[in-house]
């Protein structure tokens, strides 16, 4: 996958931006990138976007932004020139994609049945749109579609929103989602940016189901740790497990059984996506991570620790 694609897929949600007016480029962006999404499409269907792209890349270099809606070869010329990093389109032309691939800019033309598909797999694509995705057939369609087109990915655009967006999400042929509930055009034009921002971050968040786990109690040895477990189950009914280096009360306590990170123990953040969680919180909050924590099972990453104590307590992030 493309690189940009792939910092794409790590970030989650695409918002689609329509802009009427360059003026709003700079404190829209602003609001992405403060609400954690550092990430525009810019639809090319109005006067403004072009310099609107221009804006947003000077002033937010480490943002991705890129140019929607572009139908033709000049459209692509314009949009790559003010600063676009990735090219989508709602439908497949076979000359714009033809002409970024030459170009060696990113595109993600538009597909709704197998005939697109294929003739996306002929022009060397590996991720796609999926567009309008709710109207096309939705979250079905793309998994009936990616049955027999195994390398192929989607990033569905039309429809989603905060309800939908897990559930899309969830499924890992899509690598990300297209959306404009966080960016509504009439927030925009009320200059209501504080409220975009707020939305972004709610967006991000439902995204990634940040939600406690469970409590790592340090003990010395594992007669020490089954004490503490038989502790919980019998109060509580937190049902014993025995594991190979902690015994589990439940799920909401683990009893390592020896000292593990952390002066008290640790904490465990569960997430619907390691990987965009880690991004998230590298990008936006500053956080650093023990790379050399990281659990990666089947080639996905499902755990790591971050670089920094909470009240004693080490945290790492773990896959729901």
């Amino acid at each position: 996958m493309n690189a940009v694609l792939e910092q794409i897929s790590k970030i989650g949600i695409v918002p689609v931006v329509v802009l009427d007016d360059a003026k709003d480029a700079k404190p829209l962006a602003e609001a992405l990138v403060k609400g954690g999404l550092p990430c525009a499409e810019v639809t090319f269907r109005t006067a403004a976007a072009e310099e609107s792209i221009k804006i947003m890349s000077e002033a937010f270099p480490e943002m991705l932004v890129g140019a929607g809606t572009v139908l033709t070869t000049e459209q692509v010329d314009r949009a790559v020139n003010a600063g676009a990093k990735f090219i989508v389109s709602p439908g497949l032309n076979p000359k714009v994609v033809k002409y970024c691939i030459e170009k060696g800019v990113p595109v993600t033309p538009g597909t709704a049945n197998p005939s697109d598909v294929e003739a996306a797999i002929e022009l060397g694509l590996d991720v796609v749109k999926f567009f309008p995705a709710e109207a096309a057939g939705g979250l079905n369609m793309i998994k009936s579609m990616a049955a027999p087109y195994t390398q192929m990915k989607f990033m569905p655009t039309g429809g989603i929103n905060a309800k939908n967006i897990c559930e899309y999400l969830a499924f890992d042929k899509i690598i990300a989602c297209g959306g404009s509930w966080m960016v509504k055009k009439d927030l925009v034009a009320e200059g209501k940016f504080d409220e975009i921002q707020a939305l972004t971050e709610e967006a991000v968040r439902t995204m990634l189901g940040f939600h406690l786990r469970h409590i790592g109690i340090n003990n010395e040895n594992a007669e020490e740790a089954e004490k503490v477990a038989d502790c919980f189950d019998t109060l509580f009914g937190f049902k014993k497990k025995i594991g190979n280096s902690s015994i589990f009360a439940g799920i909401e306590v683990e009893c390592m059984k020896k000292i593990g990170r952390g002066k008290n123990g640790h904490i465990a953040i569960g997430t619907n996506s390691v990987v965009r969680a880690k991004n998230y919180l590298e990008s936006v909050k500053g956080m650093k991570f023990i790379e050399e924590s990281a659990v990666v099972k089947n080639g996905k990453m499902t755990a790591i620790y971050l670089d920094c104590e909470i009240g004693g307590f080490a945290v790492h992030l773990v896959q729901v």
